[in-house]
């Protein structure tokens, strides 16, 4: 059985040492682990041979007191048994039970959290006062025993009653009277560390309280000692013997002693009650009253803690949930943020689960209570988190053996310096100063703070961000991992199968009819295939015709007759943008189904486009049709028998896919996801890809893997080909495909053997062996109750990224505690031969008392300083936001008006600039056309004159000109040609021209020179280029 106890009269880590020795002496006791910071004692022991009295009595006789924890860890059940416990117990108010034991001990466990919380609160109060009272009267002392002090350092003046009353050797009586007076309240204020310090040293167990004590009223005795003198020598008239005890009185050391300790105890107290602010946190998030209807229908308010199982509560919009429960009746938004870390809310109805410490948002819903009180999702948490927090880790046994032997050791040493300066005459005032200070100096307390606070902040952290550490070593085991092997299904993907591609290999059936005949066939099958389909098919608004004859091939597929025709649907078409960017995709040879699903597809019914448009768009020989991309649909009719299945089946079936076919499913089938076939009788329709999808966060998660030099591990049961495409889209070190269960705990095994630190993560009763083989294991929280009740570290998110803030956190973590420990260990080995005097005859060094005290107040303060500086940890990665469907209907409506006003207001433009360049090229053309005749005229009365001159000469000139013409070269200057596209297409309207044999072009020159087989006119050539959009700017003759 194990069990907790809350543990009084702790005030160190000799005490929590001592109580634990005490308790693991005892006959029966299996391991019993102490806290100081939440003064809890942790016992596993056999019941049968020891009972909770005898372990009640041996901690008493340690010197402290010990009560039963109701609620604590022997009275709970794990993730799986509070679910049989929940189902076990009886409704008081719809069946008139009694929740008898189960109810009486949720009473106790929150009734002793408050009883916790109101014994802190008053114990905070008392401690306020008796700081007060301290500072109140030891601000007179010290002025008291220093005014002189005061007047020499600071230039105070010295009031003139101080002079009458309290100054020179005739005042010297009232002087130390006045100064034990005022040091009596402090006394009596912080008379606990006497009683509990001479207690511990009575029965053998001394404690930082004992060495308070003891420091305390050696100061106060010397004192006494020293008032005895100065009486002595009033009384025999031997002045220098009153003025030497006059200046010996320890009075204020005493009280600055007791002060400064209740100083540093009250700011403890404090900076260790932020420790558990997490915990307090997780608390709030449970309501105190729920709202429950009895049989009659009457509703009735009562404490969260009185609901039984099968009480039926309401839950009001804005309301938190109670407890664990099933929705009876209702539909409502959940928010369960608190609980997975989502920050969608979650749809209920009927039938569905709600989680305690939930939110329902909007909606009405009456539910049945499932699991109460302790069993509760949010009371396991708290339970998880408390217990972590009060466990310790490895690193703290270091701590914990010098705890164990500290107050006897610094008490020795003190004895040792009180002697050695008496021996070597340095006076007993010197002598008792320099014990004195080495036992207030010494702290065992920053010893024993040093590791629990560290650990409770650190797990209280890691709640925060929804990672459950089960205890201290877990949390230092994480700290070592070196590997991480991770289980597939539910752990890097999302556990869900999912339609990932939809394609057509005909012309006349659409996507959608598509679709709806795949998901007919599939709605009659069992299989997850099948239900990926048909849920795909619903998304996407696809009605779904029904089939008969249906029959189911195991490891094939299914095939069914069409009961009722599907009418064909409008033609598809694709917009200009789109064909383009496809056609330019085909004509590279790229294959699209490497493409990322955000990339592509868009157009595609709830598919992955690019696969459907490289199997659909090239042909056997290679080229590239683009026929599909203006598909029709003609529907199909009532009668025809259809499939869906993998290739072997569709072989069987006489229908042989062609190379293209092919290529295309391996390529799908290496992306890690698995090709369904759709077919008619004798003709192959399409393919439909599905595939257990990769999260989101498991690329971020890999990368940090990667990044801490953490090497990882994939298994799974599934194939070798999926496996190995996750693998490589991950970047993952190392994958084992086709596992069994004692698989996975022998891969374990083998990693350990070679010298690993393994942690194991998965979400499976599979994956159970494996976690608690692990060095390390992590449930992802969505699994199963066994996974999560076999692994040290459970992610409540069920985000692989989580797994590595735990082991970041972890790593921080440790290094805190190694930081405290170091600090409390130096702070220890310089600070008591300081006190001591050691560095006095060589370097003149010595350290008061007072200062001591101060130190020693301090010191722990620090140390839990030191940790609350974890609640500063982040996670360190960007935070993946999700839309919600509605949120993402609005986007796509807003982005399909913004492409519409876009397209419109382009069309406008482009119209309106067409109509400007017909306006400007009609008048051009007119003008040139003018120009032409004009030319033509003086052409034609130049040759008359030539031809009235002679004609044979005219001939000749014909001749030679005509020559000239076949051999004549044009040099255009052409504007506007900006890339190789503009100078092919100038040069392709030139060379159309006729008279042009061929045209050179220059893009950096920005000309075309052209070889003229006849007289082509400049104008004829500037209207060639002017019409394909170029401007001429010249034209030279070559």
């Amino acid at each position: 059985m194990k069990e907790r106890y809350h543990i009084s009269g702790m005030t160190c880590s000799a005490c929590s040492s001592h109580v634990e020795k005490a308790a693991n002496k005892l006959k029966g006791v299996k391991k019993a682990s102490v806290n100081l910071l939440t003064e809890t004692m942790e016992i596993e022991y056999d019941e049968e041979i020891l009972g909770r009295e005898d372990i009640e009595s041996a901690v008493e006789k340690a010197g402290y007191g010990a009560s039963f924890a109701a609620g604590g860890a022997g009275n709970r059940a794990g993730f799986a048994g509070g679910k049989e416990a929940g189902g076990a117990q009886q409704s008081c108010f719809t069946e008139g039970g009694s929740c008898g034991s189960a109810v009486s001990g949720v009473g106790r466990g929150r009734n002793g959290r408050e009883s916790l919380s109101r014994k802190a609160k008053e114990e905070a109060g008392a401690m306020r006062w008796r700081l007060g009272i301290s500072i109140g009267f030891l601000i007179p002392l010290m002025y008291v025993a220093m005014y002189h002090m005061y007047n020499e350092w600071f230039g105070l003046p010295i009031p003139g009653f101080m002079h009458l009353y309290f100054h020179g050797n005739e005042n010297a009586m009232t002087f130390a009277m006045t100064q034990f007076i005022l040091l009596l309240p402090i006394l009596y204020m912080n008379r606990k560390f006497f009683a509990v310090g001479f207690k511990t040293l009575g029965h053998l167990s001394p404690n930082m309280d004992s060495l308070i004590a003891l420091g305390a009223s050696a100061a106060i005795g010397y004192g006494i000692f020293a008032m005895y003198r100065i009486g002595y020598g009033l009384g025999h008239g031997e002045m220098a013997v009153v003025e030497q005890y006059s200046h010996d009185l320890y009075f204020e050391s005493a009280g600055m002693i007791l002060t400064l300790i209740t100083v540093g105890k009250f700011l403890e107290s404090r900076s260790k009650g932020k420790t558990s602010e997490a915990i307090t946190k997780l608390m709030d998030l449970s309501p105190r009253t729920a709202v429950v209807v009895d049989a009659l229908g009457n509703e009735r308010e009562i404490p969260t803690e009185e609901l039984c199982s099968g009480d039926v509560f309401l839950l009001k919009p804005g309301s938190l949930v109670p407890v664990d429960g099933t929705v009876l009746e209702g539909t409502s938004s959940i928010d369960e943020a608190a609980i997975t870390g989502e920050s969608i809310p979650v749809e209920k109805q009927t039938g569905d689960k709600v989680v305690s410490a939930t939110v329902n948002k909007a909606g009405f819903l009456k539910c049945r209570a499932d699991r109460v009180g302790e069993d509760t999702t949010l009371a396991q948490i708290i339970r998880l988190v408390e217990e972590a927090g009060a466990s310790k880790a490895p690193i703290a046994q270091l701590a914990d053996k010098v705890a164990g032997v500290f107050v006897p050791v610094v008490m020795g040493i003190a004895l040792v310096t009180l002697a050695v300066w008496l021996i070597a005459g340095a006076g007993a005032e010197f002598a008792i100063s320099s014990a004195i200070a080495v036992l207030v100096i010494s702290c065992p307390c920053a010893l024993g703070l040093a590791t629990p606070v560290a650990i409770m902040v650190g797990t209280g952290v890691g709640a925060g961000h929804g990672i459950l550490i089960k205890s201290g070593e877990a949390l230092q085991q994480a700290r070592e991992i070196d590997t991480v092997v991770m289980d597939k299904t539910g752990t890097i993907t999302s556990g869900r199968l999912k339609v990932t591609g939809v394609g057509c290999y005909v012309q006349d059936l659409s996507l959608e009819t598509l679709l709806g005949l795949a998901a007919a066939l599939e709605k009659k099958s069992e299989h997850p295939l099948a239900e990926a389909i048909v849920e795909h098919a619903r998304s996407q608004k696809v009605s779904i015709p029904q089939v008969q004859d249906f029959k189911a091939v195991f490891g094939r597929g299914v095939e069914g007759v069409l009961a009722e025709d599907i009418p064909p649907r409008p033609t598809m078409s694709l917009p200009s943008e789109e064909r383009d960017r496809i056609l330019a995709m085909l004509k590279k040879e790229e294959n699209p189904s490497k493409k990322r699903t955000e990339e592509h597809g868009e157009f595609w019914v709830g598919a992955d486009g690019p696969t459907s448009v490289f199997l659909a768009g090239r042909r056997e020989d290679g080229s590239v049709s683009v026929d599909f991309l203006n598909r029709t649909d003609s529907g199909a009719k009532a009668g025809t028998r259809f499939f869906v299945g993998n290739l072997a089946y569709m072989e069987e079936n006489g229908i042989q896919p062609d190379r293209i076919v092919l290529e295309g499913l391996n390529q799908i089938a290496q992306d890690g996801r698995t090709p369904l076939l759709v077919a008619e009788e004798g003709r192959l329709l399409g393919c439909i890809d599905v595939a257990d999808e990769i999260k989101a966060s498991s690329f971020a998660a890999v990368q940090k893997f990667r990044e801490l030099g953490i090497r990882m591990v994939m298994l799974t049961g599934d194939n070798k080909r999926t496996a190995e495409a996750v693998r490589q889209q991950l970047g993952i070190n190392e994958v084992v495909a086709e596992v069994l269960p004692q698989d996975k705990e022998r891969k374990i095994s083998a990693l350990k053997a070679a010298g690993r630190k393994v942690a194991m993560i998965g979400d499976g009763i599979n994956d159970a062996p494996a976690l608690a083989a692990a060095d390390v294991g992590m449930a992802i929280g969505a699994g199963t109750d066994v996974a999560m009740e076999s692994a040290d570290i459970v992610l409540m998110k069920s985000d692989l990224r989580d797994a590595v803030t735990a082991l970041r956190l972890s790593r921080a973590v440790i290094r805190n505690i190694k930081q405290n420990l170091f600090w409390a260990f130096f702070y220890n080995v310089i600070g008591i031969p300081l006190a001591a005097g050691l560095w006095y005859p060589a370097f003149g060094l010595r350290l008061n008392p007072m200062f001591g005290a101060a130190a020693m107040s301090l010191s722990s303060i620090f140390v839990v300083g030191n940790a609350l500086r974890l609640r500063g940890f982040r996670d360190g990665f960007t935070k993946l936001v999700k839309k919600t469907t509605e949120a993402k209907e609005t986007e796509a409506k807003e982005t399909e008006v913004k492409e519409t006003e876009a397209k419109e207001t382009e069309a406008k433009e482009t119209e309106a600039k067409e109509t400007e360049a017909k306006e400007t090229e009609a008048k051009e053309t007119e003008a040139k056309e003018t120009e032409v005749k004009e030319t033509e005229v003086k052409e034609t009365e130049a040759k008359e004159t030539e031809a009235k001159e002679s004609e044979a000469k005219e001939t000749e000139k014909k001749e030679k000109a005509e020559s000239e013409e076949r051999k004549m070269t044009k040099v255009m200057t052409i504007e506007g040609m900006m890339c190789g596209h503009c100078t092919g297409r100038v040069q392709k309207a030139l060379e159309a021209v006729e008279g042009v044999s061929s045209a050179a072009m220059n893009l950096e020159a920005k000309t075309a020179t052209l070889e003229l087989t006849g007289e082509v006119s400049d104008e004829t050539l500037t209207a060639a280029v002017t019409e394909a959009g170029y401007q001429v700017t010249g034209i030279v003759v070559g």
